[in-house]
This record gives C-alpha cells, sequence and structure tokens, in this order.
C-alpha cells in the first residue's frame, strides 16, 4: 500500500501547533471545491464534463448478494435490482459508466449476525464465490472487501488474512453495530490488529439497528402506514443507519482505538455518512473532554486513520462540505451500485469544477495508492 503517510505527524501534538501545521498545509482545515478548482489553469476549459471524459473510476463501494444471502436476511424483494448479478448486466452498467474496477462487497448484514462454524463456512463460501466467479471471468475488473463471520472475531482475524494473502483481496467491510457491539469493543481486538498488521483498511458500511434500537427510535406509530415501510425506511438509508456509522467512528476514536492501532485505517461512505456537517461541533465539544486520554488532538485522527466515499451522494455542495475538513488525498469515489446508478455518479463527477489533479485522486488514484492496485 500504500503510503498512508500523513504531512501532520510530524508537526506538534499542541492544540494550537497542529491547527496552525494544517492551516499551513491547506489540510485539516480543508480545501473546498471551489478551492481546488482556483489551481486550475487559466487556459483549460471550464467545461469539466468534457474535459474530463476520458476519467478512470475505481468504485469503492459495490454491492452483490447471491440467493442464498438474500433469504438469510430476508431480502429476496431486492433480487430484481442486479444485486446477484456478476456478469454481462453489471459489466454492461460499468462500460456504460466508464467505471474501470469495482471493488465488491457483500450486501448489508452480510454474514455477521450467523453464529458458529455455520458463520464460519458461509463467509468463506461467500469470499471464494468472488474469486471463482467475477474475479476470474473479469480479470482487472473486479476486487473484493472480505465478508466476515464477526460472531467470531478470531475467526474473521484468520479469514481476513486467508484473503488478502491468498486470494487479494483488499481489506474487509462490516455493516454497522455487530449484535449489541462496536467495533471498538475489546472482543474485536483480534480482527482490528490483524487488519493493522496486514496493512489493509476496514470499511464500515451502514447496517440495520438492533431491535431496542428501532422500536425506541423508529417505530411507527400509525400502523396503517406499514404497508410503506415508513419506520423501516427511516430507521436505515433515510437517516438511522448514516448516524450509526458516524457514531461507531466517533467512539473508536474516543475509546482509544487509533492508540493502541495507530496505522489502523478506517473508510466510510455516502459522503462521510453526515459527519462533515457535524465536523466543528464534534471537535469544539469533544477537543477538551479527551484532551488527557487520547495520544493526539481528536481532529487529527480523521486525517491519520479515516478514508471517505463519494458513495450514493453526487451533490457537489456536499463534496464542497467534505472537503472543507477532509484532505483531498483521503477521499474516493464509489457508486453504491445497485442502489445508486452508476452512470449517474461518474456524469456528476466529471462535472465537478476541480482541477485534474484533484479528479484524478479522487476518481482512482486515491484508491490506488490505498489498495495497491492500478487501473
Amino acid at each position: 500500500m500504500k503510503s498512508n503517510a500523513n504531512p501532520l505527524k510530524h508537526l506538534t501534538t499542541g492544540r494550537r501547533g497542529f491547527l496552525a501545521g494544517t492551516a499551513a498545509l491547506g489540510i485539516g482545515a480543508g480545501l473546498s471545491t471551489h478551492a481546488i478548482a482556483s489551481h486550475v489553469a487559466a487556459d483549460e476549459t471550464t467545461d469539466f464534463s468534457q474535459r474530463d471524459q476520458d476519467l478512470p473510476f475505481i468504485g469503492t463501494e459495490e454491492t452483490f448478494s447471491t440467493h442464498e444471502l438474500m433469504v438469510l436476511n430476508d431480502r429476496l424483494f431486492l433480487e430484481d435490482t442486479g444485486l446477484a448479478e456478476l456478469g454481462p448486466r453489471r459489466i454492461g452498467a460499468m462500460d456504460k459508466a466508464g467505471l474501470n474496477i469495482q471493488i465488491l462487497s457483500a450486501h448489508t448484514p452480510g454474514v455477521q449476525n450467523v453464529k458458529g462454524k455455520k458463520g464460519i463456512d458461509f463467509a468463506y463460501r461467500l469470499n471464494k464465490l468472488l474469486v471463482d466467479g467475477p474475479m476470474a471471468t473479469h480479470p482487472g475488473r473486479f476486487k473484493a472487501f472480505a465478508t466476515l463471520p464477526l460472531q467470531n472475531p478470531e475467526a474473521s482475524a484468520d479469514e481476513l488474512e486467508r484473503t488478502v494473502r491468498e486470494d487479494g483481496f483488499l481489506g474487509c467491510l462490516t455493516n454497522g453495530i455487530i449484535g449489541k457491539k462496536f467495533l471498538d469493543h475489546p472482543d474485536f481486538e483480534p480482527l482490528l490488529s490483524r487488519a493493522e498488521s496486514l496493512d489493509v483498511p476496514i470499511y464500515i458500511h451502514p447496517g440495520l439497528p438492533p431491535d431496542e434500537v428501532f422500536e425506541i427510535y423508529y417505530s411507527n406509530m400509525r400502523p396503517e402506514y406499514q404497508k410503506e415501510f415508513q419506520d423501516q425506511v427511516l430507521s436505515i438509508s433515510a437517516y438511522g443507519w448514516h448516524q450509526e456509522v458516524v457514531t461507531q467512528c466517533l467512539r473508536m476514536i474516543t475509546s482509544g482505538v487509533f492508540d493502541r492501532h495507530p496505522e489502523l485505517q478506517i473508510i466510510i461512505g455516502h459522503m462521510g455518512e453526515g459527519l462533515p456537517f457535524f465536523y466543528e461541533r464534534v471537535l469544539e465539544k469533544m477537543s477538551e473532554v479527551t484532551r488527557k486520554s487520547l495520544d493526539k488532538p481528536f481532529e487529527q485522527y480523521f486525517h491519520d486513520n479515516f478514508w471517505f466515499t463519494t458513495s450514493a451522494f453526487p451533490q457537489t455542495e456536499l463534496l464542497d462540505l467534505l472537503l472543507k475538513y477532509i484532505s483531498v488525498d483521503r477521499v474516493m469515489f464509489a457508486t453504491d451500485y445497485p442502489f445508486a446508478d452508476m452512470k449517474t455518479q461518474t456524469d456528476w463527477f466529471r462535472g465537478v469544477a476541480l482541477s485534474r489533479e484533484a479528479k484524478e485522486k479522487i476518481a482512482f488514484r486515491n484508491a490506488e495508492k490505498l489498495f495497491g492496485i492500478k487501473v
């Protein structure tokens, strides 16, 4: 990989020194798309969409499932989406959109709630299905994040290592809360340690809320509307699971995960899952109360240990907000296929007013660097 060298590492860890340094470097406080676009040469065309028609793309959050997995997770209503199709239909959509590589991951919640040997075997079969199927049939077009039997953290660490060393997987993907535990729970130390030692990231994707959380936060008091699944949608893609991912990330910082595992890398999608909106508020409130308990300033963990993807949020104002706080060197492209249209996402990004250098970083170069792959 994959150098994750951060220019902040050698700054003083004092808060004033940190903030002064980030301002001098143009990161931490971030660069908006407008600021980055201002560096475009005066003689370059302003029709960014036409200029960047040849822009390569790596999609870092691209979902698949199988009939068996959909049955397990009661998701058969998704069969017509193309979720289980890993051949001509998907390749055709990639070619139409100009997406060079998809990094595949199993649809939430994967097998992470399946206990014992059944979960271990299921995860192994899903991972092997990718290796023997689309990755072999369409070499170079598909990469993968490992599916893990997270009810058994030791087995998960072993399966992560096996997939990375034997099958060339790029890391793993988890889905929200695992039972009633987040990744900062001591039970998951074997997995965090193994990911760090293997130098591969963990992608935290949203997941379904526990039953108790659903009942308290989202249960709809108007049963006549249940046929429209209002409470379920509110609890996941409309709102709930995005907030839960941010909660998990903030917990990982405050509980010292990255002090114990300073090289561990975490990816989150959906333009930061709402974190950019809360960024200044979080730092204002958390910096002082963690000053004595963390090795570094609270904000530095976002620059040392986190990566962010654009999945399913083709909105320039949100990208602008993300880049206000996060370096362009830690943002990657994603589509969230098949739940978002690939071509809509690539067409949007081609038209964003960024310098060619910045767009290449987000579209594919940052992923090449993090994962050690090449378009």
